[in-house]
């Protein structure tokens, strides 16, 4: 009877070490080496994590493709833009290098389109609120007649604050592969079609402004 006492009183420490080793066990199984002690959970992995101070998250996506602009069509894949040569008011030749490092909202139109005459206010007022050595929108008429014909519609629409651009050869609407007018590029500032709306748009709605605001915002490395 006298070695009783001891004996149950090394079981149970015996018991308590073992319980001890079993609790660490499940700990650790639960959250593992790597795991954030707080939530229990694994690290993320690369795909996950923040990307680095400097580096730019692309936020323009097919989400933004709704109300005014649902016609809209984001690019997944930004491809560069092909060369695309046209005429200023003066009659000189331009390309679309020229507004390398902008953003560019790329539009055309031709006076005897319903819908362009519909849309081309929206575009001035666009060029009045983000005009800049950030952005332009560049509306290249594809008017037979040339620069007349273009000048007066744009001051028939009240739409001066944009510049004269025509291509009265109509070889753009080509070369961008759209089939009817008007047609509209957004281009990003490393020449790149960031996405494209086929028909009209106001493009002062609340969607339109936002997906220009992110294409000037967005770095140059960021897509």
């Amino acid at each position: 009877m006298t070695d009783a006492a001891p004996l149950s009183t090394g079981i149970r420490v015996l018991g308590a070490i073992v319980g001890i080793i079993a609790c660490v066990g499940v700990i650790y199984i639960v959250s593992g080496p790597n795991s954030n002690p707080q939530t229990g959970r694994g690290t993320p992995s690369e795909a996950t994590m923040p990307e680095a101070d400097g580096a730019a998250i692309n936020k323009i996506t097919r989400d933004l493709a709704k109300g005014a602009l649902t016609a809209f069509v984001v690019k997944d894949d930004r491809r560069q833009m092909p060369e695309l040569s046209f005429h200023d008011g003066a009659g000189k030749q331009r390309s679309l290098a020229d507004w390398r490092g902008k953003v560019v909202l790329l539009n055309l139109w031709a006076s005897w389109c319903a819908p362009c005459r519909k849309e081309m206010p929206s575009l001035a007022a666009v060029q009045r609120r983000f005009g800049s050595g950030d952005f332009e929108v560049v509306a290249v008429s594809l008017d037979r007649d040339g620069a007349k014909a273009a000048q007066k519609f744009l001051e028939e629409t009240q739409s001066r604050t944009l510049r004269l651009y025509v291509d009265p050869s109509a070889k753009l609407l080509e070369t961008i592969t759209a089939l009817g007018l008007p047609a509209t590029v957004l281009i990003d500032r490393r020449g790149r079609e960031i996405g494209r709306l086929l028909g009209p748009a106001d493009w002062t709605s609340p969607e339109a402004l936002q997906l220009i605001n992110l294409a000037i915002n967005e770095s140059e490395t960021g897509s």
